[in-house]
């Protein structure tokens, strides 16, 4: 699925660590479970979660004022 779809559902304290970790390989715990309970993806390992679009999105797109 798309990030633009799941994006404004996600929790802003994990919007807010995707930001400060732009392009990170692993993703922590309460970051995954809040993109899979936005409807994001639902990943088996923390790792792989986001592909470079999303976080070209994450980077450029996303606003910081949710």
């Amino acid at each position: 699925m798309e990030i633009y779809m799941w994006w404004l559902d996600l929790d802003l304290a994990s919007k807010e660590w995707l930001r400060e970790n732009l392009r990170t390989d692993e993703l922590p715990l309460f970051v995954l479970q809040g993109i899979a309970e936005a409807g994001g993806p639902h990943p088996e390992t923390a790792t792989g979660v986001l592909t470079t679009a999303d976080w070209d999105f994450i980077e450029t797109q996303s606003e910081f004022v949710d």
